[in-house]
């Protein structure tokens, strides 16, 4: 135990020499903190806003069921692995929190782009962590595209161990079928999270990390 703590320190302290991992892990903070707290206000807006109930024919198909117990045990254990990775490789950290801004950015664009009303039959889920950013209830307007599923898909390309990867692959796969279940997205939304979580993560390397990641990726490999 006290190897990995050493370890652990050593790759933060090595991480934190650099100056360009200072500014984008305060700059990235900041920003995290600001876009966090401005989902209140701007999801109060999308819920007052009309817009228009696709014709969705795999909703159609599938059953109505309340899903929110299996669905947060299994976002927030993925979340869990992913903080304990986050901990241990700055690495990791620094990829996941400006992937994480470039994806909460993104779909306050396409939510704004795209008014959706909540699909029929839709069942309320139950997320006393997530619903606490979204002012402290359920919303079923912030469709275009799932939140839920992005994040799992998110964590998929942050984790390293392959266990951890194979684990969570399926992780986002189930969620993306189960908030389809519960009726609590459309089917686009889900096909598109798969679409736009790889090209975040593309564009957040190449074009905010490119640099500074060659660096910390050999901190990782050195400890």
């Amino acid at each position: 135990m006290s190897f990995l703590f050493n370890t652990t320190k050593h790759k933060w302290s090595k991480a934190y020499e650099q100056i360009a991992f200072k500014k984008l892990l305060f700059s990235g903070i900041i920003l995290l903190i600001i876009t966090l707290g401005c989902y209140p206000y701007f999801f109060n807006m999308i819920e007052e806003r009309q817009g228009i109930i696709l014709n969705d024919f795999v909703l159609k198909a599938l059953p109505s069921i309340n899903l929110s117990i299996p669905i947060f045990v299994i976002i927030w254990g993925t979340s869990l692995l992913l903080i304990v990775a986050c901990i241990k490789s700055p690495y990791i950290f620094i990829n996941f929190l400006w992937s994480f801004i470039i994806l909460s950015l993104s779909r306050i664009i396409t939510i704004s782009l795209v008014p959706l009303n909540a699909p029929q039959n839709l069942v309320p889920l139950i997320d006393p962590i997530s619903n606490t950013f979204y002012g402290g209830k359920f919303l079923t307007k912030d469709l275009f595209y799932s939140g839920h599923t992005a994040t799992q898909i998110l964590i998929y390309y942050h984790l390293q161990k392959k266990w951890q990867k194979k684990l969570t692959l399926v992780a986002s796969f189930l969620i993306g079928l189960m908030v389809l279940i519960q009726h609590v997205h459309y089917t686009v939304d889900v096909i598109f999270a798969f679409v736009f979580v790889p090209m975040i993560v593309i564009f957040t390397k190449k074009i905010i990390l490119d640099k500074i990641n060659i660096n910390l990726q050999q901190i990782d490999y050195q400890y």
